[in-house]
């Protein structure tokens, strides 16, 4: 029970929020807001949220040795990862782009074998094709993809993002073991801050604020704080009692949300495909979120 509050119910939430979140930013990008200005807001304001909490009630301070890895967690984990989403996500449909993402798993568990941080068992291994076998279920068979739509820059663009957000989830591990979670998303985002600023800040110039209206803004709320400030949070929670291969498996949930969301908008119905994929799925979470596959460093 302890390990489901405190690993898999924080996980699940987290993917539900991304899964959500594909629909929900292409809904203002690029009409609104261009991909890297739309970086500068989103970190810029949950750095501000961390940096108040870290404040109030952490106040924590990482040793110096460490600060260059909290530095290049902030170039993987930060800059790169939501910079190449959000320009991907725009040449892509949201359904296409969850599907690339449930490479992140399979990329954890090559990258945390190189570091040998990570076993690969069989019960993770099922867990893995599985998973894969669902998503692929619902995208290849629930619905067709919009023509001229998923270019490959969008497919390539969401891959380096999930290669990027895998070697983030390998890097800040052992820093999990010696800080507390708001110290290290409070330091990664003022490193990647740093990094993202000179990148995006001519688009964020020329956001056209009066534009907005209600949707806009509350679609840019969802992403601001849900999409990032709540998602880094619960992430780093549960980082520190389960092993990257965990956290990756939970994008499988991602495929599921993503699709639902847009198809409800597309007026789609339920049908023997989306419960297939999702038995799939979630069947593959669960082997994979077993006991004796947390903790396993």
């Amino acid at each position: 029970m302890k390990n489901i509050i405190r690993v898999h119910l924080p996980l699940l939430i987290v993917n539900i929020i991304y899964g959500i979140n594909f629909t929900v930013a292409k809904s203002v990008m690029p009409k609104y807001i261009q991909p890297l200005g739309f970086i500068v807001i989103r970190v810029g304001v949950a750095l501000a949220l961390f940096a108040l909490i870290h404040a109030l009630f952490i106040k924590e301070k990482p040793e110096r040795k460490d600060l260059p890895l909290l530095a290049v967690c902030a170039l993987f984990g930060v800059a790169m990862n939501q910079s190449l989403f959000f320009m991907g996500i725009r040449y892509t449909t949201p359904i296409h782009g969850a599907l690339i993402m449930i490479a992140t798993p399979i990329l954890v568990l090559i990258i945390s074998r190189m570091a040998a941080r990570e076993k690969v068992n069989w019960m993770k291994t099922t867990g893995i094709v599985l998973g894969a076998a669902g998503a692929l279920v619902l995208v290849l068979f629930g619905r067709k993809l919009e023509a001229g739509v998923n270019t490959p820059l969008g497919d390539t663009l969401v891959f380096l993002n999930a290669t990027c957000y895998a070697i983030y989830l390998v890097m800040v591990k052992p820093l999990m073991h010696k800080y507390h979670p708001i110290t290290i998303v409070k330091w990664t985002f003022l490193f990647g801050f740093l990094f993202v600023l000179p990148l995006g800040w001519s688009q964020f110039i020329a956001i056209e604020w009066n534009t907005f209206d209600n949707s806009v803004w509350a679609a840019v709320a969802s992403v601001v704080l849900g999409a990032t400030f709540l998602v880094y949070l619960l992430n780093n929670i549960a980082l520190r009692h389960a092993s990257p291969a965990v956290v990756g498996i939970y994008i499988y949930v991602q495929p599921v949300v993503a699709a639902l969301v847009a198809l409800y908008f597309a007026k789609d119905d339920l049908n023997w495909v989306k419960v297939l994929a999702s038995v799939l799925i979630f069947t593959g979470v669960y082997l994979v979120g077993r006991k004796d596959a947390v903790d396993t460093e």
